[in-house]
């Protein structure tokens, strides 16, 4: 395993997950143009693997793919797995997000818990998958954006642990805090001693 695709077409993500696999020699690439999986899965999970079976079945290597969204307490769990297709855009998915929670009532901080969900799934080149781990990162719905950093609900999720939102935090910050982070955190050494075998 020299080689390695982020099974995603989100840049955002594909820049986290580099940033993260620096340091293990791998040749890092985006999932080429036009590759389009239907996540029907009911779980972040479940999209993983789609995505990262699709992936390296159609470019013929390993390939790690990452599902995640964020579950609102207050909201039933919404957005969840349809996180990425809640609206058009990030601004237009945050303002929807926010105004489902005033109309909800949960005005107060503690109504406004939620979670971010990482799933992370490795398949290797024949379309198995071969690792998977989930990370979660706690917190809670701000009122209004704080923060110019990040991407998508960064700047409405707010981690008391740290004091700040996604988007305030800096890279090595929401790296460890993350929930991107702590899924990797997981993976790493299961992927590290992949890596070992396959190199021997």
């Amino acid at each position: 395993m020299t080689t390695l695709v982020i099974a995603s077409g989100n840049a955002g993500k594909v820049r986290e997950f580099a940033q993260l696999l620096e340091d293990l020699g791998l040749d890092t690439q985006p999932q080429p143009e036009g590759i389009e999986v239907e996540e029907t899965g009911s779980t972040f999970a479940a999209n993983a693997r789609l995505k990262a079976e699709a992936v390296a079945k159609a470019t013929g290597q390993w390939a790690l793919a990452d599902d995640s969204g964020l579950s609102v307490d207050a909201l039933g769990g919404v957005p969840g797995v349809h996180s990425a297709r809640y609206a058009a855009t990030d601004a237009a998915r945050i303002e929807r997000l926010l105004q489902e929670l005033h109309d909800a009532g949960a005005l107060d901080p503690e109504a406004r818990s939620a979670r971010f969900t990482a799933a992370l799934a490795l398949a290797d080149p024949s379309g198995r998958v071969v690792l998977e781990v989930e990370g979660h990162c706690p917190g809670q719905i701000l009122m209004a954006c704080r923060g110019d950093g990040g991407f998508g609900y960064d700047p409405v999720f707010y981690v008391p642990e740290v004091q700040l939102s996604f988007a305030e935090m800096p890279k090595a910050l929401k790296a460890e805090v993350g929930h991107r982070g702590r899924a990797f955190a997981a993976l790493k050494p299961q992927l590290q001693a992949l890596l070992a075998q396959d190199r021997q």
